[in-house]
């Protein structure tokens, strides 16, 4: 249970750490940028960030539900908070891959034609997504640290 608890943890530290840098930190910093520029970054950026997270939610997602199955006696034995996050959980997980082929297909085609102003509206797209991510992986977060106290 320990190490599933840890790579469990540590894949939320990569992804809600990756959604907070990435919006609270880099996208402020790379604003006053041209936008060319701005782009090709945010393609770098994503190029990297998003493989990552791609096996942190995998990770997550097995190592909760073997959790859940093997340590904690299945569906119907956790409580409340445990049956939120995993709910959150997989919301979260189809969210990511919403953005992943649909804004995120729209960036990496519309960068690529050179058409700017398209992949200026995806990364707006991708924005929002990873907006409402974060908000979902606070949630969680908050829950897993506090849901013993309520059930």
């Amino acid at each position: 249970m320990a190490y599933l608890l840890a790579i469990h943890v540590l894949s939320a530290v990569v992804w809600v750490g990756g959604m907070f840098f990435a919006l609270l930190v880099l996208r402020p910093a790379v604003g006053p940028m041209e936008p060319a520029v701005r782009l090709a970054l945010w393609r770098r950026v994503f190029a990297r960030f998003f493989p990552a997270v791609s096996i942190a939610v995998l990770a997550l997602l097995a190592t909760g539900h073997a959790m859940i199955l093997v340590e904690l006696g299945g569906f119907s034995e956790i409580g409340m908070s445990e049956h939120l996050m995993q709910g959150i959980g997989v919301l979260m997980a189809a969210i990511y891959l919403v953005l992943l082929v649909g804004p995120y297909r729209a960036f990496l085609k519309a960068l690529d034609a050179g058409v700017l102003p398209a992949a200026g509206r995806a990364i707006e797209r991708i924005r929002w997504l990873i907006t409402i991510n974060l908000a979902l992986g606070v949630v969680t977060i908050v829950i897993a640290t506090t849901g013993h106290y309520w059930g």
